[in-house]
């Protein structure tokens, strides 16, 4: 009966549900006008949710902010804040402390924690993104890592505006990527990168020409 009294609350407030199963909201939520909430989604302790932002289906979000405009799919967000036209999902896991501004993407399979998310930057998918400063449109390609845990201590990477970080890159914390660098992919950076540079960490591609004749013929 409690469940059903706060979303009727929600409904009379501006508030869309598609759907009411499995749509849990707690009674300190607040949600905006023309805000959809789809099924499966879990609202919990202190949320704030703005106007017009499409949350679910299968969410759950726990004592956290979110912005206007904000379409949120299949995700996990936890004790963290999100501004405005922030698009993720799904499948994405937001760790306490994480702060994602105005414009970001972040795709499926991606975890953030502990982090700055500096406007209008895209996270693509399959990336874990840990104790980090990231300025502004900044772009992630697949499997990029932050090395933050040296197996006793935490350490923050810090990435510039409008960097480029390649697939696969691991970035080896402590560590300082400037504004404007772009590193190769399948590098593991341990060593600060300077503005407008390109970093390569990885070893040259070397061809063996005709190694599967000989290899039958070992066979």
């Amino acid at each position: 009966m409690a469940r059903r009294k706060i979303i009727e609350k929600h409904m009379a407030n501006g508030v869309e549900f598609v759907n009411t199963d499995g749509i849990l909201i707690g009674a300190d939520v607040e949600i905006g006008c023309d805000t959809a909430i789809l099924p499966g989604t879990i609202l919990r302790g202190k949320v704030v949710i703005g106007e017009d932002c499409v949350i679910g289906p299968d969410t759950l979000i726990e004592n956290s902010t979110v912005g206007d405009g904000c379409r949120i799919d299949a995700c996990r967000i936890y004790q963290s804040t999100l501004h405005n036209g922030v698009t993720m999902g799904p499948f994405c896991h937001i760790r306490p402390n994480t702060e994602i501004c105005d414009g970001v993407h972040i795709g499926d399979f991606v975890e953030v924690k502990n982090s700055v998310i500096g406007d209008e930057t895209h996270i693509a998918h399959l990336t874990y993104v840990g104790d980090s400063d990231v300025g502004k449109k900044v772009n992630f390609g697949g499997g990029v890592i932050t090395v933050n845990y040296d197996g006793k201590y935490k350490h923050r990477t810090t990435v510039g505006d409008r960097a480029f970080i390649g697939c696969n890159s691991n970035l080896v914390a402590p560590v300082k990527l400037g504004n404007r660098c772009f590193t190769a992919a399948g590098s593991t950076i341990t060593e600060d990168v300077p503005d407008n540079s390109l970093a390569i960490a990885r070893n040259r591609q070397v061809n063996k020409i005709g190694w599967m004749e000989h290899k039958e013929m070992k066979d």
